[in-house]
């Protein structure tokens, strides 16, 4: 049976540290931000950690082999 192919869009949505948490950028950064505040903008800056089975399931995708 062949390897499994990594799905390239969770490749560049998430990312797997080295202890093997999975962490996402937020959104809402692309545009329109004149209307946030600063304390808002300052806080998308951040990344968020993916919890739960969503980020099992995140992981099966992008360590796949």
């Amino acid at each position: 049976m062949p390897k499994m192919k990594t799905k390239k869009s969770l490749t560049r949505r998430f990312k797997v540290t080295a202890t093997g948490k999975v962490i996402r950028k937020m959104c809402g950064k692309s545009h329109l931000m004149v209307s946030f505040t600063g304390k808002r903008v300052r806080q998308l800056r951040r990344t968020k950690v993916v919890k739960n089975a969503l980020a099992k399931r995140i992981k099966r995708g992008l360590l796949a082999s």
